[in-house]
């Protein structure tokens, strides 16, 4: 029987926020939206992560409107989003009021499909979003963190599989951000996984080691349903396979997406178009589309590796790379091997950096590494020796609870501290996340609409990556 593959378009989320920061304005997006709309994806994902923060801080747009304005053109694809489980799209746990009416409004206002997860693979940091997400309707999907280490064998993905069915979950991503798995791991974790539970399986990751197209292969070969891919002018580097070349390689098989080659082709050439004005303005780093397998031999994501030289060149000890790498997996089984995404990557980095620089292992201990010792950002995927615990964190109580559990409903408060600045039900969610931020960008919201020059309402220029 044939097995038609489905095709998760990531051009308007993933594709841009791993090559130039999420800087595509929606301006940018508007002529291929109807375009794009007839190809037949499986879905669009274009909303969540970073683009949210992205929104309002350096684009000056409301990402409410954004939404609005993709589901007004996409009358026949769904859109999807990436949501970070008790974090939301933000960079804390919050509150499960605030987080059910964000996936309410989220729904409302067109999100088809909310994919949730958790970087500490910690089920109870999904429960109330995926909750909240069957209320309202949408398709939930969990993400799996996909990393290496011993723990991290077939089995546990499989396990953990096994509990998200039994949550509800309607379909399971393994979540491959690091580029870190190859083609013959992905052909047995998702025979593995197919065997395990009876809901779609898709599958994310990226080139940055160079083997994306080749694990969605395997993957498909192995019974993968759906699989994440970008057009092809911001594809490859640290994005993902390009979605015209996986869409040619299962032609004519019983993989056959059924998707339109020339009419692709067409979505091509508008995307070719803004490529080059990113590459002519340096938005796009050419650098970015290179292929980097050092991933592969230190296992640690590419934007970590980049992360750690950085604070080494900052103290004028960039020798010490090689001492700090080899200090990563050591932080890391101290801290119960969390996978290396945000913002355990940069924990452990950190942490791993200070190690070494110093001379002495955990003589200076960062507050966030407290965090993940003391259990606030949930339980870890192996136990941490109770010794170090107390090493860390001195006589403060660990936090052996879903961290949420401990958090006072504070939607009204919320509501009550950005009062002045409401125009819409949703813009308390944009202050939730993103406080002072969200409240210069409606600074300049306001001010525009009284013809008010509102320069000094100009966004921070940090990037903060999720």
């Amino acid at each position: 029987m044939a097995k038609k593959v489905g095709i998760t378009e990531t051009v308007l989320r993933d594709a841009h926020q791993s090559l130039i920061a999420t800087r595509m304005t929606m301006d940018e997006m508007l002529p291929i939206l109807d375009k794009m709309d007839k190809v037949g994806y499986h879905s669009v994902e274009c909303w969540g992560g970073a683009t949210f923060d992205s929104c309002l801080r350096f684009l000056n747009e409301d990402p409410w409107e954004r939404l609005r304005i993709l589901k007004d053109h996409f009358k026949n694809t769904k859109l999807q989003m990436l949501f970070r489980g008790q974090n939301m799209l933000g960079y804390r746990h919050y509150a499960d009021d605030v987080l059910e009416y964000f996936v309410q409004k989220s729904v409302a206002n067109g999100i088809d499909i909310i994919r949730i997860f958790d970087a500490l693979n910690d089920k109870r940091n999904l429960q109330t979003a995926v909750k909240a997400s069957i209320k309202e309707g949408a398709h939930v999907q969990v993400a799996m963190s996909f990393t290496l280490g011993d723990v991290f064998t077939d089995e546990y993905y499989v396990n953990y599989a096994k509990e998200l069915q039994e949550m509800g979950v309607q379909s399971i991503c393994i979540k491959d951000m690091a580029a870190l798995i190859t083609p013959y791991r992905t052909e047995k974790l998702v025979s593995a996984l197919k065997k395990a539970v009876d809901i779609p399986i898709q599958l994310h990751t990226h080139y940055t080691s160079g083997l994306a197209s080749m694990c969605l292969l395997k993957g498909i070969e192995a019974g993968v349903d759906v699989v994440d891919t970008a057009m092809s002018p911001l594809a490859l580097g640290t994005s993902h396979a390009p979605t015209e070349s996986i869409v040619a390689a299962l032609q004519g098989t019983e993989y056959d997406t059924g998707l339109d080659l020339v009419l692709l082709n067409e979505i091509r050439d508008y995307f070719m178009t803004l490529r080059k004005k990113y590459i002519d303005s340096g938005l796009l780093d050419p650098k970015m589309l290179a292929t980097d397998a050092n991933a592969l031999i230190y296992q640690v994501p590419g934007g970590m590796l980049s992360n750690l030289l950085s604070q080494l060149k900052q103290a004028g000890k960039e020798d010490l790379l090689t001492e700090v790498l080899q200090e990563v997996p050591r932080v890391r089984h101290d801290a119960g091997e969390p996978p290396l995404v945000t913002p355990s990557s940069q924990i452990v980095g950190t942490q791993a950096v200070f190690n070494v620089l110093t001379g002495e292992r955990y003589k200076t201990v960062t507050k966030e590494f407290k965090g993940v010792v003391r259990g606030e950002y949930g339980k870890t995927p192996v136990p941490i020796d109770p010794e170090f615990r107390k090493k860390i964190i001195g006589d403060a109580e660990p936090i052996d609870c879903r961290p949420a559990d401990l958090l006072e409903p504070e939607l009204d408060k919320l509501r009550e501290e950005c009062a002045e600045w409401i125009e819409q039900e949703e813009d308390v969610l944009s202050y939730a996340q993103f406080g002072q931020v969200a409240v210069k960008f409606f600074e300049k919201r306001r001010n525009a609409k009284y013809g008010i020059d509102g320069k000094h309402g100009d966004a921070e220029t940090q990037v903060h990556p999720v």
